[in-house]
């Protein structure tokens, strides 16, 4: 869950930085349309854990401002609608389609606008100048999801893929470094997909390469989660050439079996991922990688997941993000022969302590390099390669420079560190 209640509406945001973006601008939508004293929950229906936490998120909300009108959005209410709709609590569901929308706001209680998210053929683009609790700046540059990747739902919480066009994009950009933003994150349902529907079905590094090209006062451009299967050649030479995008990916690998990853309906094979690894290493010796794994899918052996474990070596992860498997509703997954819950919280816990030494490995490996950080809140910021850095006493924004002098297990410290 993110952003903490503020303002004269109140948002609470769950789930990935794509809604952090549109949270922000359904914060604007509503108090643009009159919603004074609103609270909007953007929810995340990514697992079944994720929808819990919202309904209860609702329901606490209503006990601690009983006079609150609470509207809620997201994959969740796409995916869900009727029991959101249902909750004594909720005034008002807004689908994802029209959820930034100022007029669809002014119509709540009045019939409300027509958001079949499945008929979105365009990308709307999102105005946002800042994220509370954020100093690095999300521009979402595509929307929805064209595959069916047996385990996920979100394809129809989120719609067919559509992007924002390569000049919207880069005025954005530029719009975002006049605001005094050092670093500019592109998020997206999926990433990698980019420009597929728009003319001459370009790629997201002809995306990359313009952005940096256009607007040359940009410090920092990292991407969000990307299909490995889906990076073009563009991309990589990006990569190499160009020290202002960030030297880390993270990837959506999912699984290391190839059995268990034809399944999932992936398109890319345990060798695809790590070719990609050793090929975007050639080209960016200081890259580093994250990755999506998803724990106990249905028909998981014990040499399965060993293989997805051994993954985490054989590609060089060292930021992981696991999940237990998550039956989602009227996914093909769900009906296939389930794993027992202990036994996906066992392997989970397996790859997290493989992730969590990986990790300790990255940061012993950083000692005595030089390193440019953005600092965050909570004196803390990050590297290029998105490592945590202590920077305390640094004004959130500021770029510093410095040489890592050691770390605590979880972040860097720097020994004389000064402005970038």
């Amino acid at each position: 869950m993110n952003a903490p209640l503020r303002n004269s509406v109140d948002v609470v945001s769950f789930g990935c930085r794509l809604n952090l973006v549109e949270s922000e601008a359904m914060r604007r939508a509503a108090e643009e349309a009159g919603h004074d004293g609103a609270i909007l929950v953007n929810t995340c229906a990514v697992t079944a854990e994720s929808v819990r936490q919202a309904r209860q998120t609702i329901r606490r909300l209503a006990r601690e401002k009983p006079d609150a009108k609470i509207v809620v959005s997201g994959c969740a209410v796409e995916t869900e609608r009727a029991a959101f709709a249902g909750m004594p609590e909720v005034a008002h569901v807004l689908g994802n389609a029209v959820k930034t929308d100022a007029s669809a706001w002014r119509g709540l209680g009045r019939g409300g606008a027509q958001d079949d998210i499945m008929r979105e053929k365009t990308a709307r683009p999102l105005r946002v100048d800042h994220i509370a609790g954020h100093t690095r700046a999300f521009l979402a540059v595509q929307n929805g999801c064209d595959h069916r990747c047996t385990f996920c739902i979100i394809p129809f919480g989120r719609g067919p893929s559509r992007s924002l066009p390569l000049r919207d994009v880069v005025e954005e950009a530029a719009r975002l470094v006049d605001l005094g933003h050092n670093e500019i994150v592109l998020t997206g349902v999926d990433l990698t997909s980019w420009g597929g529907d728009l003319a001459g079905a370009p790629k997201l590094g002809a995306l990359v390469r313009a952005i940096l090209k256009s607007v040359p006062a940009l410090k920092r451009l990292r991407l969000s989660s990307l299909d490995c299967i889906e990076a073009d050649d563009e991309l990589f030479a990006a990569l190499a050439e160009e020290d202002r995008l960030t030297p880390h990916l993270h990837l959506s690998l999912q699984s290391g079996d190839d059995m268990i990853l034809k399944r999932m309906k992936r398109r890319h094979s345990r060798r695809d991922a790590i070719a990609f690894c050793e090929k975007a290493r050639a080209v960016r010796p200081d890259i580093v990688f994250g990755a999506d794994l998803i724990a106990g899918f249905p028909t998981e052996t014990d040499e399965m997941a060993e293989n997805t474990l051994r993954l985490v070596a054989d590609c060089g992860l060292t930021h992981l993000h696991v999940f237990p498997y998550s039956a989602r509703e009227n996914t093909p997954a769900a009906r296939m022969p389930q794993i027992a819950q202990p036994l996906r919280a066992a392997r989970a816990k397996r790859l997290r302590e493989a992730g969590e030494a990986a990790f300790s490995g990255h940061l012993e490996s950083q000692i005595g390099r030089p390193v440019e950080v953005l600092a965050e809140r909570g004196d803390m910021g990050r590297a290029k390669d998105f490592t945590p850095v202590a920077t305390p006493g640094v004004a959130p924004g500021s770029l510093i420079e410095g040489v890592v002098a050691g770390h605590d297990g979880k972040k860097l410290t720097l020994a004389r560190p000064s402005r970038a």
